[in-house]
């Protein structure tokens, strides 16, 4: 059963003011899942804040038991410093209980969530603003802002995509593109994590990337049937010629086309159509060369947000958020 958007938004009453909030996850859209893997999840939290060192200095006061021990003891600019230099800006507070549920909940600085919303210096927000959600609180007018990651999450997955897919495997792509290389994919993940949520949400995943879509089709860069929308299956053609590859390439954000540029020999301060052209004109291929620069990107973010959720959850948290993704990834890996 959802929860309604009042109701995702009960525990932020308990907790300081934020600037944007949003829930996400199998929490809040279920999921199709086996009979041996339903559990109860967790309810997934981002919060941007203006300042997070002020935000857990307030927080620390009125909810300690939120934060590992260790940790609390050394307040609010300790906790943000661990968030900044170890991970990618987000400190996370998991199992914390809330009425009959269990909620977890991240916090980032707003500098940090926009930057990374237009350029995908880390993937981590940007990645999740990429899927549904629910926002909950928006007084910076985040949505309107993410309307260029949505854009450029479309080109990324179309030139990861093969001139003939169906809606249905856009989507996947779409989803797919934070994990890219993303360490707990490895081990800590549910293989067929994506799946699930495309298959669990296509109409929410309609309604974000519709307007991208049809953008793209009135330049030229694809066609859909009269069942698109309608029909996950329908088959969708996207046109391959090297300008439009290089169109694709140029709406990359910031952090992907310098990866690109390093790829491809282009100087990282060359002009934004160079990169495009020789990514293009690369006999490795665009998708090998697109894949791997997010790849790398995704990666580097998983790792330090792995060792930066590892230290500030503390010992006894950690173990058990770690067994608990590990044995739901073992669990959909012996099926």
């Amino acid at each position: 059963m959802m929860l309604s958007r009042e109701e995702l938004a009960e525990p932020l009453e308990f907790l300081p003011p934020v600037e944007f909030a949003f829930s996400y996850g199998s929490g809040v859209f279920p999921q199709p899942a086996d009979r041996a893997m339903q559990e109860k999840p967790m309810i997934d939290y981002i919060l941007g804040v203006s300042s997070p060192a002020d935000w857990h200095t307030k927080n620390i006061d009125k909810n300690p038991h939120h934060y590992s021990s260790w940790l609390a003891k050394f307040g609010g600019n300790w906790v943000s410093g661990v968030a900044e230099k170890v991970g990618v800006g987000v400190h996370f507070n998991p199992f914390v209980p809330w009425k009959d549920k269990t909620i977890k909940y991240g916090v980032i600085g707003m500098d940090n969530l926009k930057s990374d919303i237009t350029t995908w210096k880390t993937l981590y927000i940007s990645g999740r603003l990429q899927k549904p959600i629910s926002v909950l609180v928006d007084k910076d007018d985040v949505e309107v802002l993410n309307v260029s990651n949505l854009k450029a999450a479309l080109y990324a997955a179309l030139l990861l995509t093969p001139p003939e897919f169906t809606e249905e495997e856009l989507y996947m792509n779409i989803c797919s593109l934070s994990y890219l290389g993303d360490i707990r994919m490895f081990f800590a993940e549910d293989k067929q994590k994506v799946q699930k949520i495309v298959r669990g949400s296509t109409e929410r995943f309609r309604g974000l990337y519709r307007a991208s879509v049809l953008d793209a089709k009135k330049a030229g860069l694809l066609s859909t049937p009269p069942s698109f929308g309608v029909d996950p299956q329908a088959k969708l053609y996207q046109n391959v010629s090297t300008s439009d590859v290089a169109t694709l390439v140029g709406g990359l954000p910031k952090a992907v086309l310098a990866r690109l540029a390093a790829q491809t020999g282009v100087s990282a301060e060359g002009q934004r159509s160079d990169i495009s052209m020789a990514v293009a004109q690369s006999k490795v291929g665009h998708q090998q060369l697109v894949r791997r620069a997010i790849g790398r990107i995704v990666r580097r973010s998983s790792i330090r947000q792995s060792i930066s959720g590892f230290f500030a959850a503390g010992g006894v948290n950690a173990v058990h958020y770690v067994i608990q993704k590990s044995s739901k990834a073992w669990r959909s890996w012996i099926r």
